[in-house]
């Protein structure tokens, strides 16, 4: 039988007590000597009763802060060497959890569990995703295969580095997926199919969460590769004022105002991103120095 005595399940779990009852004892089963931590951002019901039958590790909120800063409350007190986090609400199943550490054994950093069709809640939340792992993929050059799946083994030493990024809310996957990517780490993922919740309502809301995640873009691409939005903006502006002044120079032979303006937009553009570029730089100084320090301990 093998010992998962360096692995921490970490589980945020709000008012997820009818979840919990099945999850816990097949974690319990499938992965002997491991760390199960169901962090409890603020439950109403029998959550923490659960818990304490199942005699796993509890962290509990005192209110609800959301479900990223769960994460990073499970991450910041784990003991294992090795994180696995996953939803409580019955869509990831821990029967995938040894494929995600099978491949997270070949020398990788962090393993997703990359959702396949089917797998969603429903079809515009299938398309976002799709949008957003494309668009996350042409940001950092390489393919993300599913942007915003919770299942996912990570380097715990890694994953910490990051904290300060993460936003308190269900975006987290996103953020860390670019960090490690920005970082130079090793991403890979693995194909599994997500059921429909098995109890309790989803915390998601379509709108305000889709305008989240709309800001989310934006955020990616002025933290991670400012340049990768900043000059195609500033190209837009270039490329406009120049046909607007060759219009208006065959027109009427002169050079206007909006040519001046489109012009000297393109140039601002360009230079914020060279800025945003260096700034983000600053996020990833202290990698190198932080990976040595782990290794020499």
């Amino acid at each position: 039988m093998n010992s998962y005595a360096h692995l921490s399940v970490i589980i945020p779990a709000k008012n997820e007590a009818t979840g919990l009852r099945s999850l816990l004892p097949a974690l319990l089963a499938l992965l002997p000597g491991a760390e199960i931590l169901v962090v409890d951002d603020g439950s109403s019901d029998e959550t923490p009763d659960v818990c304490a039958h199942f005699k796993v590790r509890s962290q509990r909120h005192p209110y609800s802060k959301g479900n990223g800063a769960a994460i990073k409350t499970g991450a910041r007190v784990a003991r294992g060497q090795v994180l696995v986090f996953m939803d409580a609400d019955g869509q990831h199943r821990p029967e995938e959890i040894p494929r995600l550490l099978e491949q997270y054994s070949q020398g990788y950093d962090m393993v997703v569990g990359a959702r396949q069709r089917g797998s969603h809640a429903g079809t515009h939340r299938a398309v976002a995703n799709d949008v957003f792992s494309r668009f996350a993929s042409w940001m950092v050059m390489q393919p993300i295969a599913d942007l915003t799946s919770g299942l996912r083994v990570v380097d715990a030493a890694r994953f910490r580095q990051f904290l300060y990024l993460l936003p308190n809310g269900f975006s987290y996957p996103t953020t860390i997926t670019m960090s490690f990517f920005r970082a130079g780490y090793s991403v890979a993922y693995v194909p599994i199919h997500a059921p429909p919740r098995s109890s309790g309502a989803s915390h998601i809301n379509p709108v305000r969460d889709g305008l989240r995640f709309l800001l989310i873009i934006i955020k990616i691409g002025t933290l991670f590769s400012p340049q990768k939005l900043f000059l195609p903006i500033s190209a837009t502006f270039f490329v406009t004022g120049l046909a607007y002044y060759l219009y208006t120079y065959l027109s009427s032979g002169r050079f206007t105002n909006m040519s001046a303006l489109l012009f000297i937009s393109a140039i601002l553009t360009f230079l914020i991103g060279i800025v945003s570029e260096q700034i983000s730089a600053l996020h990833y100084k202290n990698i190198d120095t932080n990976d040595n320090d782990d290794s020499a301990g």
